[in-house]
């Protein structure tokens, strides 16, 4: 069940990922966001109100608020760097965010089997490498604070969502309310910004033909949130926040395909590596 929740985290990740990545390229990333984020409120408010899940709220919901506060954050800065750099680097520099929940894990007391930890170690160095050269693509300095700030971002979101419900209605209503504080600091972010000349829209207004993408980015984060918080309740943290960092993976094999990024030996040397990790993982 972690592997295969774990592993759905990873696919929703990294699509969403993908497409937040190229509609900042076209409209200004905090209207991603807070477009985004929206509609994954909007649904997973007529969730909660269809299955009962405001009877589930509690203390916990405090982790869900957190989340919810650091989320945006990250998402800004991450899609900030996907649009000034390559996919294929900045995505898997992101995996840095594994560090997080798997400390947090350690210092639970969680220890993974001898082959646990070498999946680990393995999927972790396929991810990093699956980054690769980007021979003659300059990546600014810029761009990989901005990559570092979204991993401890990322990873804080891990550990937070984790603890925020012990139930699939309060796993609904958790994100419920973690959606809803993401579209309230986007939305002050997008003031402030817009207070300061920046712009909340592109030049050729909104982007309604970009509505379906962005609802689907908006959708697609918040179920891998949601898969992630399942995997990390019926397995070790360890594991899960591992096999949930491949999105990178996915990210790239995305870029590949659709926008032609060459992908180079030790690229797919490093996917194969993930893919092998995992496998030990599964198994351990």
């Amino acid at each position: 069940m972690t592997a295969f929740f774990a592993l759905a985290t990873s696919l929703l990740w990294g699509l969403a990922d993908f497409g937040g990545g190229l509609l900042t390229r076209r409209a200004p990333v905090l209207t991603v966001v807070v477009v985004s984020q929206t509609v994954a409120a909007a649904v997973l408010g007529v969730i909660v109100a269809a299955t009962g899940g405001w009877g589930e709220a509690g203390p916990r919901l405090w982790f869900a608020f957190a989340a919810g506060l650091v989320g945006p954050v990250a998402m800004i800065c991450f899609y900030k760097a996907l649009a000034q750099g390559p996919m294929g680097v900045v995505s898997p520099l992101a995996t840095l965010s594994v560090a997080v929940p798997v400390g947090v894990g350690l210092c639970l007391g969680e220890r993974p089997g001898l082959i646990q930890a070498a999946g680990i170690a393995v999927a972790v160095a396929g991810v990093v490498l699956a980054g690769g050269p980007q021979r003659g693509v300059p990546v600014r300095r810029q761009t990989i604070l901005l990559t570092l700030v979204a991993a401890l971002g990322f990873g804080a979101v891990f550990a937070l969502i984790a603890e925020a419900s012990t139930s699939v209605t309060g796993l609904f209503l958790a994100l419920f309310v973690q959606r809803v504080a993401n579209v309230a600091v986007g939305g002050a972010a997008l003031y402030v910004s817009v207070r300061r000349g920046g712009a909340a829209l592109p030049p050729e207004g909104f982007p309604w033909a970009s509505l379906p993408a962005l609802a689907f980015v908006g959708l697609a984060d918040v179920a891998a949130n949601g898969t992630y918080a399942i995997a990390a309740r019926y397995g070790p943290v360890t594991v899960a926040a591992v096999l949930a960092s491949l999105y990178p993976v996915v990210t790239a094999l995305a870029a590949r395909g659709f926008l032609s990024e060459r992908l180079h030996r030790i690229q797919a040397a490093g996917a194969g590596m993930a893919l092998v990790g995992t496998l030990l993982l599964a198994t351990g």
